[in-house]
């Protein structure tokens, strides 16, 4: 048995944890324990042992006893921020000390003046088996008096925080997430952690998490550019910290995957709209502090466009549950296997359906596992709560740390915490959530806030309009709203609950505005607009699956970015003539081992059945240093964009190319595969890769040839393009990396993305180069990077001699649209003249003003 008597550390008021203002300490994030208001600018040591940790600050140390417990004493709340002033460290770290000798002294007065509190957290890190017990009642306490024990029997090996004896390693490494270390970059992290045995933990912010723990994680507030801590203890100390260098990378390639597979900007595009400061005349103030406006309410706008249609509401009964158990082994059980029914519903659920919604739904099974959720879940089961009291209690918990972060990003991940908490309550009650949620034709849901569980429930053939009360743009219930192509604005306020179900509404989601009581003729008006825009994608449609021509005759193929078996059916509905891009490394990632010849025949003949017979442009595994798996470790690499990638990985490791090699040639009808080689800079990587090809096609009982491409992603290949096509029978620009390569500017970087422009003479200049060589082969040069679907570049690149061009799905009428009202004549002499030019702001420039006053788009 471990018994720890934990003192008093100072002077004050005893108080529980929950009412510290800081919802890491309240939460139980970084442990249990009390909190002490000072009235004496004075620490003392709480127990004997060896002082761990002083904060450069001065404002906090922790003690490891000689049992291993370690014992945190943080003066105040956000006291980091004053830098050490006021603060006075009297140990170090290192030094042993006993009970009641002093640690720090504080200026109290000053303290107070220049801190959010006062409050002073004690936690303690509980290993498995201990729990604390004799805590001091609210009141008066002095220094040196008993504030609680720690008790029980330590396990023998931890079963959540990993192996913590033996080797140690640690790390500083940078976040270059756009949007921070949010729901699916912490949840990549912890799953990469779990399959190692040390004891990690990440430090950002003054605060420290559980590498294991998505909500931890989530609540270190991290976002761009922020530095982070990363620690481990115990066998494997350095697999384990490559393991969350790797997950860093992995999950900024997945965000840059992300970007690059977005509808461009005219396709929906998110726009930020604020309500005027001061009202306006005919205003009235509405609840959440809105403005109604003549009967419009202003908002935000998540996913850009316009609907007509009447109000509709979906019920959400709350779910009661009773707060005393059966019983700890029983409660436990009963959790446990409400778990594993909403784990086995949710994989099911994200088996089908777009990208986007396979990355949400594996958010929420990590969400499921996450390691503090549950043990804070089993700490209230032991103490005589019900399975359904203690998961709510948990999942609340964490929902108040991520809503008090200032990040709106990761403040919105909080209702991917409440759909998950709903999804296990109805489970232990013999229930789950309806897969169907009725509403009524042309429905504008209007709510306080949306489940992503209840989004994906309902019938997309009859939703119009989505309306929140609150919510965010960010949200991951926008990002499916947008994956559906569905209107949608946010933070329109508690005004909603006002409108009358059945309400015919106006939602105008591309100025923002919610038009609550509109008169019959703006029905009439807004009626006529919502069947032109229907008409006009009708027509940009049908004219799309017609082959596409520009003015003057010359052919110009527009091809589709697949990524999955919907974008392929998505790519033919919208008429592309084929798949300019299939990424396949969604079938290597997320996984321990690597996929099978025949798992990977399944996945793209599933795709290529979906084309119909039309052209499968299949891009080998684009993996490595930037873009690591679990099964083929690399070395750190301290810029993995210019390491082990593309070409080079596959090279490396010849085992894993020749399975996919084998799979894709294997790909019906013969002849339909033509494969796209990325990151090639030399003429001898083509060679090696064709005479690999030729070998497997003779061991295939000679199989048809099949056409060799390479991808044009640095200047080196743009340069070197006419050298690449005497081995290469195509060439295909990823605009993309070509960029961020020439200009020497990360794309992610938030002061330097507006600069990274594909329009930038210097890269139109390599485009240049790249076409020039197609021309002089006789071979085809595509572009398959983002820059292909923005309208001001579409002219240059055909006038630059570029005659495919691969855009997501969506865009693909667009694209056929504008390439059917240019002049190839006209194209080619404004790109000729860009060339000449300074800047990309001046290229938009000349070519918006070319276009408008030439009428060569529409």
């Amino acid at each position: 048995m471990t018994t720890l008597e934990v003192l008093a550390p100072m002077d004050g008021w005893c108080a529980p944890l929950e009412e510290v203002p800081d919802q890491v300490f309240a939460g139980r994030m970084l442990g249990d324990g009390l909190a002490i208001d000072p009235v004496v600018g004075l620490v003392v040591a709480p127990c004997a042992g060896e002082v761990v940790t002083v904060a450069a600050g001065g404002h906090a140390a922790s003690i490891r006893t000689a049992g291993g417990i370690e014992v945190l004493v943080h003066v105040g709340i956000d006291t980091v921020q004053l830098g050490g002033r006021g603060f006075e460290v009297l140990v170090r770290q290192g030094q042993s000390v006993a009970a009641g000798d002093t640690l720090l002294r504080f200026d109290l007065d000053a303290i107070a003046r220049a801190a959010k509190s006062l409050m002073t957290p004690i936690v303690v890190g509980l290993p498995d088996g201990l729990d604390l017990r004799r805590r001091r009642p609210p009141g008066p306490v002095r220094a040196g008096e008993l504030l609680f024990e720690v008790a029980g029997r330590a396990a023998e090996s931890p079963s959540r925080t990993g192996d913590s004896g033996g080797e140690t390693s640690a790390r500083i490494l940078q976040v270059m997430l756009q949007h921070g270390l949010h729901a699916r970059p912490a949840a990549l992290l912890a799953q990469r952690i779990r399959a190692v045995a040390a004891q990690v933990s990440i430090e950002a912010n003054g605060k420290r998490a559980d590498a294991r723990s998505v909500v931890s994680i989530m609540a270190l507030g991290v976002r761009y550019r922020d530095s982070i801590s990363v620690q481990a203890t115990g066998t494997g100390a350095l697999a384990a910290i490559e393991a969350v260098t790797a997950g860093l990378e992995e999950a900024v390639r997945a965000e840059e995957s992300a970007a690059h597979a977005a509808a461009p900007p005219d396709e929906g595009a998110a726009r930020a709209a604020t309500a005027p400061e001061r009202p306006a005349p005919g205003a009235t103030r509405t609840g959440g502090d809105h403005l109604a406006i003549d009967g419009r309410l202003k908002g935000v706008v998540a996913v850009a466009g316009f609907a007509v249609g009447v109000a509709a509401r979906i019920e959400r009964p709350e779910i009661v549950v009773a707060e005393l158990g059966a019983g700890p082994a029983h409660e436990s059980r009963e959790l446990e296997r409400a778990r594993s029914t909403v784990k086995a519903r949710l994989i099911r659920v994200g088996e089908v359906g777009a990208a986007a919604r396979r990355e949400i739904v594996a958010a929420h099974v990590e969400f499921l596992d996450d390691p503090m959720l549950n043990t804070v879940a089993e700490e209230l089961i032991i103490a005589g709560k019900s399975a359904g009291y203690a998961w709510r209690a948990a999942t609340r918990k964490s929902m108040a740390a991520l809503a008090a972060l200032p990040d709106a990003r990761l403040r919105e991940r909080a209702d991917d915490l409440l759909d998950v908490e709903s999804h296990v309550l109805l489970a232990l009650s013999g229930e789950a959530r309806p897969m169907n949620l009725p509403i009524p034709e042309r429905a504008i849901l209007l709510a306080d806030e949306l489940l992503p569980s209840e989004l994906v429930a309902l019938d997309r053939r009859r939703l119009t309009a989505i309306c929140l009360g609150g919510g965010g743009a960010t949200s991951h219930v926008a990002i499916l709203a947008a994956a559906m192509d569905v209107p949608m604005l946010v933070g329109l306020g508690a005004s909603l609950r006002d409108i009358a179900e059945g309400a015919a509404l106006i939602v105008d989601a591309d100025r923002g505005v919610l038009e609550m009581t509109p008169a019959a003729a703006e029905l009439q008006r807004a009626e006529a607009r919502v069947a032109a825009r229907l008409a006009e994608r009708a027509a940009e449609r049908a004219a799309a699956q017609s082959e596409c021509r520009a003015r003057d005759g010359t052919r110009v193929e527009v091809y589709a970015n697949v990524g999955s078996v919907d974008d392929a059916v998505a790519a033919v509905r919208n008429g592309a003539e084929g798949c300019g891009l299939l990424r396949t490394e969604f079938l290597f990632i997320e996984r321990d081992t690597a996929p099978s010849e025949a798992e990977q025949l399944e996945a793209y003949q599933a795709i290529a059945d979906a084309l119909g017979g039309r052209p499968l442009v299949l891009r080998l595994m684009d993996i490595g240093g930037d873009k690591p798996l679990r099964y083929l470790p690399l070395p750190y690499e301290e810029n993995p964009a210019l390491g082990l990638r593309g070409i080079r990985t596959a090279l490396w490791r010849k085992d894993l190319l020749r399975t996919q090699l084998q799979a894709a040639l294997r790909v019906e009808p013969a002849g339909i595969v033509r494969l796209l080689l990325p990151m090639i800079t030399d003429v001898a990587e083509l060679r090696t890769v064709r005479e690999l090809v030729n070998e497997l096609r003779e061991e295939g009982g000679g199989r048809a040839p099949v056409e060799l491409g390479a991808m044009v992603e640095t200047p080196a290949a743009a340069l070197g393009a006419a050298r690449l096509l005497r081995e290469a029978d195509f060439l295909s620009i990823g605009s993309n990396d070509l960029t961020q390569y020439t200009l020497a500017m990360d794309r992610g970087h938030a002061e330097l993305a507006p600069r990274v422009d594909a329009l930038h003479p210097a890269v139109l200049q390599l485009i240049a180069a790249t076409a020039a060589g197609g021309t002089e082969a006789g071979k085809l040069v595509a572009v398959c990077g983002g820059v292909a679907a923005d309208p001001i570049a579409v002219p240059l690149l055909i006038g630059l001699g570029v005659r495919e061009l691969s855009v997501v799905p969506a865009a693909v009428p667009g694209v056929k649209g504008l390439i059917r009202s240019l002049s190839i004549d006209v194209c080619a002499t404004l790109a000729a003249r860009c060339l000449t030019l300074e800047s990309a702001a001046e290229v938009r420039a000349l070519v918006a003003q070319v276009l408008s006053t030439s009428g060569e788009s529409r």
